[in-house]
């Protein structure tokens, strides 16, 4: 279908022309009978998109990419990745499409992108290429909830039902993402293109993201350093030291994350079997094929590093032509990660006890470190102490106290840190009171699928306003019952 959207909607293909390479030039499957369920319109408005527009049959089509603007060139992008530890040489876009880059409102490039929307030749053995319902309203719920909690992440611009069955363990409604990212290149991107054996290759894919994700993830420094590639490692490295620690210090467990899951920008991305720890654990799981628990909650950061060293592999040529000095500043630099993961959660960890600035590392760690023991000790709900804590540095310790099974334990900690002085407007500003409860959000994505969408734009509306406690919406805070029993998560194609 060829018929043109607004001329205000304008399609850049900066990465199909500067890297042909790993850009396949694909067009999405069609759409039977298109129906938007899902749009987010200060998104839209941040893009230069009308809102109005994009739900005329016209702007849906540029949604599901039936219908795109004259010039544009949709691609299925290549890449690599170690998933679950084994190396894929080929993976790419097996269901999804870039269909472009927008510049928003602030002058920054943006990608638009589909998840969905059909096989291409990057899909791997009999899959369809398609998506359903409930994982692309998932990924909608939880990356808004994400970016409402200040954690940089891919966005969710619109999920639009196709008309199409999709055959799974039962016929499910068939769904297209489209969502948005400062870029979709992955540490995966890098692996692929070093593979090839082509240094060239590697080395414009390299140059094409230093201005996009350069020192300070686009500020462009890392063009004029003495090491621009280095540079760009480091920036990367430091992004997602960040991004890992505000995961940790929300209880978000990915439950993928495989290289090809790690962005350069130090976004979130691909929201499949993931989920919000309840009871504190370290070792909680929640994606049925991590039987290993490789990608449990409390393995998070090591995981990131030991992708990030995967990621100092495939830029080993444009280090140094000397091998050994090569692996020499990629091993130096990644040296910085546990340092810099270590600082940004201790960062993280102070504001959410309210402790006062200055305070003396020997007396915040050991207390952080005894509070983390008896939250696990006690299985104590991660999101509803934290906010709880709050009215305890106010004078009502009791929503905070009846949490601990040893409450001699916890009162002893309670004493100590209440000495401090901790500011629990603070904690307020960074320990929400709602997070997409999984068993809310299996709630809403099952009355979705049977289309009722009044349970998903109530959780949207709670999780998207995080900090502030509002009348109306205490079961948005509420633990899952019991009998809600163990709660497992599926990749979702």
């Amino acid at each position: 279908m060829s018929v043109a959207p607004p001329p205000t909607v304008t399609l850049g293909h900066r990465f199909a022309r500067e890297l042909p390479e790993l850009a396949l030039p694909w067009q999405a499957e069609e759409a039977p009978d298109p129906r938007l369920l899902v749009l987010n319109e200060p998104l839209a408005a941040e893009l230069g998109l009308d809102p109005d527009w994009l739900r005329t049959p016209e702007g849906t089509g540029l949604l599901t990419g039936t219908v795109v603007p004259d010039g544009a060139t949709p691609v299925a992008q290549a890449y690599a990745g170690h998933q679950f530890g084994g190396f894929v040489p080929r993976l790419g876009d097996g269901r999804a499409l870039l269909l472009g880059e927008l510049v928003d409102a602030d002058g920054h490039l943006r990608d638009l992108h589909l998840k969905g929307s059909g096989r291409t030749p990057f899909a791997r053995g009999g899959a369809d290429g398609r998506a359903a319902v409930g994982p692309m309203l998932r990924e909608y719920v939880v990356s808004e909830a994400m970016h409402a909690l200040g954690i940089p992440t891919t966005r969710s611009l619109a999920v639009v039902a196709t008309g199409r069955l999709v055959r799974r363990e039962t016929l499910l409604p068939g769904a297209v993402l489209a969502r948005v990212a400062s870029s979709h290149l992955r540490v995966g991107t890098f692996q692929y293109a070093r593979v090839t054996g082509d240094v060239d290759l590697l080395r414009r894919l390299a140059d094409s993201a230093i201005p996009r994700h350069g020192v300070g993830v686009g500020d462009g420094e890392a063009a004029e350093a003495e090491h621009p590639y280095l540079a760009l490692f480091e920036s990367v490295l430091a992004a997602q030291a960040s991004l890992v620690a505000r995961w940790m210090l929300v209880g978000f467990v990915h439950g993928v994350m495989n290289t090809d899951n790690t962005t350069i920008s130090g976004e979130t991305i691909d929201y499949g079997p993931c989920a919000f720890m309840e009871a504190y654990d370290p070792a909680t799981v929640y994606s049925s094929i991590d039987t290993g628990g490789r990608y449990a909650y409390g393995n998070q950061p090591a995981v990131v590093q030991w992708n990030l060293a995967r990621f100092a592999e495939a830029l080993l040529p444009l280090f140094s032509d000397d091998v050994e000095q090569a692996v020499a500043l990629a091993t130096e630099s990644l040296g910085a990660f546990p340092g810099q993961y270590d600082a940004a959660w201790s960062a993280g960890m102070r504001a959410k006890l309210g402790l006062p600035e200055g305070l003396d590392d020997a007396v915040a760690r050991p207390l952080v470190e005894e509070l983390l023991a008896q939250l696990q000790q006690s299985s104590v709900d991660f999101t509803s102490f934290f906010r709880a804590l709050g009215a305890a540095a106010r004078g009502d310790a009791e929503p905070a106290r009846e949490l601990f099974l040893d409450l001699a334990a916890f009162d002893g900690w309670l004493e100590r840190w209440r000495a401090l002085g901790p500011d629990a407007e603070v904690m307020d500003r960074v320990n929400p009171v709602y997070t997409p409860r999984n068993h809310l959000v299996e709630e809403a994505l099952a009355a979705a699928t049977e289309g009722d969408l009044d349970p998903l734009e109530r959780l949207l509306d709670a999780v998207t306003g995080p900090f502030e406690e509002r009348a109306g919406l205490e079961r948005y805070a509420a633990p899952a019952p019991q009998d809600f029993g163990v709660y497992r998560t599926f990749c979702g194609t």
